[in-house]
């Protein structure tokens, strides 16, 4: 236990001193900026910003898909050649209902939807699928949803809506947003740094549901009610004028790969570049070149962005929404395109804001407590145990620098909790060095030799060091996987330090109290 090589003293040192070099970005700026110069960020708690809860709007989910039943139901039921009446979506009761014009059809119609839904199949066991087809009336079909899909699909909803907002604040260039569920249907965003969000709650107030769909050149918002299949939309520019879009979506937003705002060569004006992956090209070609001459509705959140008429076939995967842009807006389109549309809308029902006198009255505070409970533990370690409790003590300056190193590496956000975290590790970590001291002073009361104590101190007190360090660092990791926001930040702090005790305690301080003995050779030991 008291033998090092050469090596592992070099190894030793070496990380000591690469640990004091990662903790500089914290203390000086970079001095160039190709430098990896990382730091430890401070929360929402310590450096003041914006606090935001949204809701998501589970029922338009609901919404959407009875709405995609009833585009489906119409398809299947005309290719079949089977009369209807009064198609439409009940959403208080999580179905799509319409009437046949020939009962004797029923049994025709049940068998082309199903067929046209997929249901039945082998690889669907009974009770789980999605949608249930079957008979209202005599001359009625019903297409219900089961309440696991529903439940499933809200679920999906809020997933794909927190991973959507993350994608978006990290575009706006936020560093370390905190973003997570709350609840069965909401989300909170904290956003350390930023006071005024009203930029980010824009950005998120928009769905940016992008489609592609054609004009119906029948029918006249002017002359009454959309035909079926179709629905009137106000144009994005001009509010007051409606174009009648046919419901079916040719292209869909989703396939879009990039997006990025420029300027067009020939006008100048703002303008924002699409391109679309394998599929959405395929498919944006195929709608192209069998509709030339005909007008191709841009649809953005159920308002035509615009509506060029389609003078050739376009192959390339690639096109250009123009608008009165300017450059903030078309950035902004561009940036909403590439993080991908949010599956529901989303409404900011709280909002609060944290502001830097605060945040530097919480940093003031939880700096004041590091410094007291760090000098009362080094006063401890030197009353108590004399020389082996300095070299204790430098082992904890040498922890709380490899802490912080650690912390910078990983770009960790620091939180009153946090700070909470360290204070506690560096109480933790004197434990070590408590346990070995206290067996070195118990094996040179039972009359060993210095050297005979240091080895069985050492020696003795390793595993139950380990031991207590391992099932502590299991229960953190575990705080970490399962927590949110603060007990997240109060679990790094944790593991991190334990992971640092464990080596400054079993290491570098066996390390420096070898290298004493070696230069002194004491004929009692100073514990």
């Amino acid at each position: 236990m008291l033998s090092f090589s050469r090596l592992k003293i070099t190894l030793i040192l070496g990380i000591c001193v690469l640990g004091a070099l990662f903790c500089l970005p914290n203390v000086i700026r970079a001095p160039a900026p190709w430098l990896p110069w990382r730091q430890v960020h401070l929360g929402l708690d310590l450096q003041g910003g914006s606090y935001l809860l949204l809701e998501v709007d589970t029922k338009a989910v609901l919404r959407e898909r009875l709405e995609g039943l009833v585009d489906t139901t119409r398809r299947t039921l005309l290719a079949a050649n089977i009369g209807y009446l009064r198609l439409g979506a009940e959403p208080d009761q999580n179905r799509v209902v319409f009437h046949l014009r020939d009962p004797a059809q029923q049994a025709q119609a049940l068998a082309a939807l199903r067929t046209a839904l997929g249901l039945g199949q082998a690889n669907t066991a009974p009770g789980q699928e999605e949608v249930s087809v079957a008979p209202f009336a005599t001359d009625a079909i019903a297409l219900t949803l089961s309440p696991v899909a529903i439940t499933e699909r809200a679920n999906a909803a809020i997933t794909q809506s927190i991973e959507i907002v993350r994608r978006r604040i990290d575009e706006t260039g936020v560093i370390d947003p905190e973003i997570a569920r709350q609840g069965d249907d909401r989300i909170i965003v904290q956003l350390p740094g930023i006071s005024d969000p009203e930029r980010i709650k824009a950005l998120l107030g928009q769905t940016a549901k992008m489609t592609f769909h054609l004009l119906d050149a029948e029918a006249n918002p002017a002359a009454g009610p959309a035909p079926p299949g179709v629905e009137f939309l106000p144009l994005a520019d001009q509010p007051g004028a409606k174009l009648p879009v046919r419901k079916h979506v040719e292209v869909d937003g989703a396939n879009l790969t990039d997006a990025r705002a420029g300027q067009n060569p020939q006008t100048g004006d703002w303008v924002v570049n699409f391109t679309f992956d394998s599929i959405g090209a395929r498919r944006f070609a195929d709608t192209t070149r069998a509709n030339v001459g005909k007008p191709f509705a841009i649809v953005l959140d159920n308002k035509v962005i615009s509506a060029p008429v389609i003078r050739e076939p376009i192959t390339g995967g690639r096109g250009q929404i123009s608008g009165r842009f300017d450059a903030k807006t078309a950035t902004d389109l561009a940036l909403l395109l590439r993080a991908g549309a949010l599956p529901a809308p989303l409404t900011v029902v709280e909002e609060r804001s944290v502001g830097p006198e605060l945040g530097a009255d919480s940093i003031r505070a939880g700096a004041i407590a590091l410094a007291v409970g760090f000098v009362l533990v080094i006063a401890f370690m030197a009353v108590f145990y004399g020389l082996f409790g300095w070299i204790a003590n430098l082992a904890l300056v040498a922890n709380l620098i490899l802490m912080l190193a650690v912390l910078s590496l990983l770009q960790a956000t620091l939180t009153l909790p946090g700070m909470a975290g360290i204070l506690l590790t560096l109480g933790m970590a004197v434990d070590a060095n408590i346990l070995i001291n206290e067996r070195i002073r118990e094996e040179v009361k039972n009359g060993r030799t210095p050297l005979g104590a240091l080895e069985a101190g050492f020696s003795r007190a390793y595993s139950t060091i380990l031991d207590s360090n391992v099932t502590a660092l299991l229960a953190h990791v575990m705080l970490f996987v399962f927590g949110t926001g603060p007990v997240r930040g109060f679990a790094v702090t944790i593991t991190v330090g334990i992971v640092t005790t464990l080596f400054t305690a079993t290491l570098l301080a066996r390390l420096i109290m070898v290298r004493w003995y070696a230069a002194t050779r004491p004929a009692l030991l100073p514990v």
